[in-house]
């Protein structure tokens, strides 16, 4: 048995190797990596600059209902104001912001995640039509 020999040798399909397609090849692909990479950090600071924009709106209500209505030494006022920012709290804060939240970090899941999995390599879409029904029949 000769040891020169390669295992496919006796196959005669050979491409020959092109460094400047394996180049440009590499450098789309780079690129790709390189923005993808930017773009998901954006799109997850976005996640971090909503949870400023809670904790803003959480002081303004702690701040400008709250210890306002703390500031009064009358028991009306100061329910007035324990009552409003409750219901600031429950609802707003609470409900719109959790609300924003789950759909902020479900778009960045779906969106971002998801293009490291889809290559859109499936089959063309064709719609139904009758026409080519009926000239399939004949």
């Amino acid at each position: 048995m000769d040891l020169d020999m390669e295992p496919d040798s006796g196959r005669q399909h050979h491409e020959e190797f092109n460094f400047s397609e394996v180049f440009v090849h590499q450098m789309i692909h780079s690129i790709e990596f390189v923005l993808g990479a930017v773009s998901n950090t954006a799109s997850y600071l976005r996640l971090w600059a909503l949870s400023l924009a809670h904790s803003e709106l959480s002081t303004v209500f702690y701040e400008k209902v709250l210890l306002l209505a703390w500031g009064y030494d009358n028991i009306i006022i100061r329910l007035v104001g324990l009552t409003v920012f409750a219901f600031a709290t429950a609802f707003i804060l609470l409900m719109m912001e959790s609300l924003s939240a789950f759909l902020h970090a479900l778009r960045l899941h779906w969106v971002e995640f998801q293009n490291k999995f889809y290559h859109g390599d499936g089959c063309k879409f064709r719609p139904l039509s009758f026409a080519s029904l009926t000239d399939n029949d004949d």
